[in-house]
């Protein structure tokens, strides 16, 4: 029988589950490995994709999209050089700590991860606040953003 709760949050990165692909953590914001929280097509989670659930509860309950914990100040965000040239993100907020161990798990895998279209160097900014982007119906990209406001600086 199908959980009709979400999994266990906040998880301590140690306790994240594990991409059986990559062997890296994979972040709340991502799906877990729990039956009502992973991936909808029944897949194992994986830190390739963002689960859109996820990214939208990560937006409107302020909760990090690493270890699923409430956030307070600062907030980092995870991207790419272009998602910071445009300061619109699409890995939710996070923790300055588990922004940072995602980052350090990370270093060295190939290929696009946490929902990005391309591989890339990794930036990591820092804010005290942020505005949740919806797409509007003409966006060619359907995703929805970060937009960090005030933003602090690249620890």
């Amino acid at each position: 029988m199908r959980s009709t709760t979400m999994d266990p949050a906040p998880r301590a990165f140690a306790d994240l589950p594990r991409d059986p692909e990559l062997g890296t953590p994979v972040p709340f914001a991502c799906g877990t490995d729990d039956p009502y929280g992973g991936p909808r097509d029944g897949s194992a989670p994986t830190a390739r994709r963002l689960d859109g659930r996820r990214v939208t509860q990560c937006a409107l309950s302020r909760v990090c999209g690493v270890c699923g914990d409430g956030l307070g100040r600062p907030i980092a965000f995870l991207g790419t050089e272009v998602e910071q040239g445009r300061n619109a993100f699409h890995f939710p907020p996070a923790h300055v700590e588990c922004a940072e161990a995602l980052l350090a798990a990370y270093d060295g895998v190939d290929g696009p991860l946490l929902g990005q279209d391309e591989a890339g160097p990794w930036v990591l900014v820092t804010t005290a606040a942020f505005e949740f982007v919806r797409p509007r119906k003409e966006d060619l990209d359907r995703r929805p953003t970060f937009q960090p406001t005030a933003l602090l600086g690249v620890p």
